[in-house]
């Protein structure tokens, strides 16, 4: 059920989404938490798509802030909120909110959004495209346990990364970071498997590719050795090498889904490394709503640490060959 509502205010949208609730037959509220998207309108529906279904298996109360101050004479007069409740249907389980604030209320966006959290749940704040520089100490992110950016998702992905790193407060995270968990557990499950020293580290990736980065940090924090960053075609982390004295831990994802896992003195191993969907990403964060203490040791590692060697892959003659053999088939 679809009720749209112009120039109006939170206790209104809070009544329609009661009286939806009621005309759905489920008038009982079994949503865990509150999930505020701050976007814009070329980028909230991709953005309110991954979110719907994440909280497929989280079922949330949905808020889209979509500021509206200043794209046209329209929307630099007096202020104004218009809504559209969602209930059911695409909405799942859950309630979506879309909230457009014109003119003014575009800068008090909290004052908004503060009567239509869910008492007593968690609330996430995401901003999926242009996050404040210090999204604790944004009135909406103050609202917040966890606080969702994306430094992949903007122009300068290292020059977001770095204000990230100036500006964290416990609950922060950052999707380059989540995209590296698939990663990361596998990382350890070679080391546990290995029981070597590691010597140094290689991440190799596609240029500026701020996971890498994270990864980089992480291995400065946890292993304590210098890392070496090569520049490749990607899409994202291609591969990692660890050296130890017994040989080279790797793990080589190129493209697609497989990736290939050797350790010294044991077989080659293919596992699952897909490229995850923003929603499965989303998911992820939401089913954790402590600080990310993890996070916070590869930001601040990769912050402090001197500037990593970085170099461009070379690709022999013969795999540019097969790869442009593989483009057509």
């Amino acid at each position: 059920m679809n009720t749209d509502l112009t120039n109006t205010t939170s206790s209104r949208i809070n009544s329609a989404l009661v009286q939806a609730r009621r005309a759905a037959g489920s008038p009982a509220v079994g949503m865990v938490l509150t999930l505020v998207i701050v976007t814009d309108e070329a980028n909230h529906y991709d953005a309110l798509k991954a979110a719907g279904d994440a909280s497929r298996e989280h079922p949330a109360r949905i808020l889209v802030v979509i500021k509206r101050s200043g794209r046209s004479p329209r929307d630099r007069g007096t202020a104004r909120l218009d809504a559209e409740v969602r209930v059911g249907g695409d909405s799942g389980s859950g309630e979506t909110v879309l909230l457009r604030l014109h003119g003014e209320l575009a800068d008090h966006a909290d004052s908004v959004v503060l009567p239509l959290l869910l008492p007593d749940a968690p609330v996430v704040v995401w901003w999926p495209v242009d996050a404040p520089a210090d999204p604790a100490q944004d009135p909406l992110g103050a609202l917040a346990q966890r606080r969702i950016t994306d430094s992949y998702a903007v122009e300068q992905p290292l020059r977001e990364l770095a204000v990230r790193a100036t500006s964290y407060a416990p609950g922060d995270t950052d999707l380059a970071w989540t995209r590296l968990t698939p990663w990361r557990s596998m990382l350890a499950a070679a080391l546990d498997q290995a029981r070597t020293a590691i010597t140094s580290a290689v991440v190799e990736s596609e240029a500026d590719n701020p996971s890498a980065e994270l990864l980089a940090g992480w291995f400065a924090d946890r292993l304590k050795v210098p890392v070496e960053q090569v520049v490749t075609n990607g899409p994202v982390v291609t591969a990692v090498r660890l050296h130890t004295a017994d040989g080279e831990i790797h793990i080589d994802r190129p493209d697609g889904p497989l990736a290939s896992l050797a350790i010294p003195g044991q077989p080659t191993r293919t596992l699952a490394l897909k490229v995850r969907t923003t929603a499965e990403l989303i998911a992820e964060e939401l089913r954790r709503l402590d600080p990310d203490e993890a996070y916070a040791a590869a930001l601040r590692a990769r912050a402090t640490s001197p500037a990593p060697e970085i170099r461009a892959k070379v690709t022999p003659p013969a795999e540019i060959r097969k790869n442009q053999e593989h483009e057509h088939v």
